[in-house]
């Protein structure tokens, strides 16, 4: 009986292994979620939030799968950091974005967008103050930054504040460098809205608190980030393991809301895309895009 027992436990973890790392991680899933973030009676604008692509050369099928979320039409497209794991993705990446490049968009840095992944010891994960302690080979940011900008039309917000016009409709938007490398400069986009501004939209790619409190402070009604991965592995009545920065683990994936200074804001979490190289499995959280349905309250 216990080497049938322990027979079928190998089993089960030999599937479990099979099903995250093969299936699930490429399993790439469009989410939808409504916001009521607009005043009563506003038209709806629809955001697509990407994330944590963590693309190399080679990951034909999620080039694919990018290229067509051109067919959702969204008024704005929001790209929240960790973009490339290899800088020879950089021409596919380009490529398969394309189609998405008809639309406005937005974008900041993450934290594995200015050094390549390293394989660390899973256990570093599970620590209480997980501080990045090793980085890899530096990337070139800035000049990928340039070029997706030139090729798209897309603005770049880091530690930017600036104002887009969308069928009319004011938008104010804010954005930070990543504050998991603590480069985050929120004093450089601090303020509230411009009369007249029907949304207020902030970017961070990591939710760290601090953040999320600088910008819930100002009036910010959105804010969207992403590097939790929600969790990467979620397990069934416990949620996320980990969230790998500041925030708790029940606000490591989708939509909730965050309260600074008498305020709120909606506070939208992408588990992204990818996974870094070196730990490429996913567990109860599938790899995705949100189209986000902004609107008035219902």
């Amino acid at each position: 009986m216990a080497v049938r027992a322990a027979t079928g436990l190998v089993a089960a973890g030999v599937g479990t292994a099979l099903y995250g790392g093969v299936h699930e991680r490429t399993a790439y899933t469009l989410r939808r979620r409504e916001v009521p973030v607009l005043a009563p009676g506003s038209v709806p604008l629809r955001v697509l939030h990407l994330s944590d692509l963590h693309v190399t050369p080679n990951q034909h099928g999620k080039f694919a799968w990018l290229s067509d979320l051109a067919r959702l039409v969204p008024d704005l497209v929001v790209l929240t950091g960790d973009v490339l794991s290899d800088p020879r993705a950089r021409q596919p990446l380009l490529a398969a974005l394309e189609p998405l490049f008809a639309f406005p968009g937005l974008f900041v840095p993450g934290n594995n967008d200015y050094y390549a992944p390293t394989l660390r010891s899973p256990h570093h994960y599970l620590k209480r103050n997980n501080q990045p302690t090793r980085r890899g080979t530096p990337l070139d940011w800035p000049g990928f930054a340039r070029e997706l900008a030139a090729a798209s039309g897309w603005r770049e917000l880091t530690n930017i504040r600036a104002r887009l016009e969308i069928g009319g409709r004011g938008i104010d938007l804010r954005g930070v460098d990543d504050a998991r490398l603590r480069r985050d400069r929120t004093a450089l986009v601090a303020g509230p809205p411009e009369p007249g501004t029907e949304l207020a939209l902030g970017l961070t790619h990591t939710p760290e608190p601090r953040v999320l409190d600088a910008f819930t402070a100002d009036g910010v009604g959105l804010i969207l980030s992403g590097h939790t991965h929600g969790g990467q592995i979620r397990l069934p009545g416990v949620g996320a393991l980990v969230t790998n920065c500041g925030i708790d683990r029940g606000r490591a994936w989708g939509l909730s809301r965050h309260e600074a200074a008498g305020r709120r804001s909606w506070l939208h979490v992408s588990a992204g895309l990818g996974t870094s190289p070196f730990a490429p499995f996913r567990l109860n959280c599938r790899p995705e895009a949100t189209l986000l349905a902004l609107s008035g309250p219902q």
